[in-house]
């Protein structure tokens, strides 16, 4: 339960809609790559949504 709110806050903290930003993280990894993980953090959904 704490990881659930740890990732809603956090979209919180970078001006992101948190079921907006998780719903795009959860479309886009199942064919990512472990090794570019970083890719999917808030800022980078923040940087694509702009």
């Amino acid at each position: 339960m704490s990881v659930a709110f740890t990732l809603i806050e956090t979209a919180k903290l970078n001006n992101i809609d948190p079921q907006a930003g998780l719903t795009w993280v959860i479309a886009q990894i199942a064919h990512h790559k472990i090794t570019r993980l970083d890719e999917l953090l808030p800022w980078r959904y923040a940087a694509k949504a702009a």
